[in-house]
């Protein structure tokens, strides 16, 4: 040792008296951080499965039938079935559309019906210019019989 030195100084202890808590410094919060868990198979929970259910899934199918009158009575259908042309133009009766639209709905049936009876109004005016024709040709061919 070397008799230069100062001899050190006896360290005191001094009580420190606590900071009440508004003085203190406020320390930044961090997010806590947890380790994931690691649980045996028995205890994980599993996310919770929704019931199946019993309804039958309702599939959709798309048909279209088109059905097409002319004032003359003559009536065709077609049908497409999603972008496929199942039946094109074929030949339907009159009674068969007026029956098959009674089925269906009553607006329909009306619709369909007022169609009809304009074309049976029609038929019924094209019968009557055919008879009185007929009727004068019958009535020209008996004079020629009657001559002989």
């Amino acid at each position: 040792m070397d008799a230069a030195a100062p001899a050190a100084a006896p360290v005191q202890e001094q009580e420190v008296a606590p900071v009440p808590q508004e003085q203190q410094p406020e320390a930044k919060e961090q997010p806590e951080v947890r380790e994931p868990e690691v649980r045996g198979e028995e205890t994980e929970a599993k996310p919770a499965k929704r019931p199946k259910s019993t309804a039958k899934k309702t599939r959709t199918v798309e048909l279209t039938l088109t059905v097409t009158g002319t004032a003359d009575g003559e009536w065709q259908a077609d049908l497409v079935h999603g972008t496929k042309r199942v039946v094109q133009g074929l030949s339907i009766s009159a009674a068969a559309v007026a029956r098959a639209a009674k089925e269906l709905h009553d607006d329909i049936a009306g619709g369909i019906e007022e169609v009809i009876e304009t074309a049976r109004a029609q038929h019924r005016t094209r019968m009557e210019e055919l008879e009185a024709e007929l009727a004068k040709v019958k009535a020209a061919l008996a004079e020629l019989s009657d001559e002989d």
